[in-house]
């Protein structure tokens, strides 16, 4: 009973200071290993999809390889056989298929 009231009572100024300054550091941390690499993950992404051009072999995030044939503002018409053209939305662009196949 007496560790519960130890636990309860108000902490110390000194134990205060200490508690901030680990919740920054713990924040530091998760921002440099878990949200900067993120934000530059999809930095990345958003500048491949405004670089796409007629032409491009592409891998849709479903797993569909395709040639880009048409461009518009907010889908693409790929080819991904003889005369089957699919409509895509621009933001289903995973990678290009050039990059994937590591040439």
């Amino acid at each position: 009973m007496e560790t519960l009231f130890s636990l309860l009572q108000a902490p110390q100024a000194g134990n205060s200071n200490v508690m901030w300054i680990m919740m920054i550091g713990l924040f530091a941390i998760m921002y440099f290993f878990m949200i900067r690499p993120q934000n530059k993950k999809q930095k990345e992404l958003r500048n491949f999809r405004k670089s796409l051009e007629v032409g491009q072999s592409i891998i849709t995030a479903g797993g569909i390889h395709g040639v880009i044939k048409e461009i518009n503002d907010d889908f693409l018409v790929i080819t991904i056989g003889d005369k089957v053209n699919v409509k895509i939305d621009v933001n289903s662009v995973f990678a290009s298929a050039a990059d994937a196949s590591g040439k």
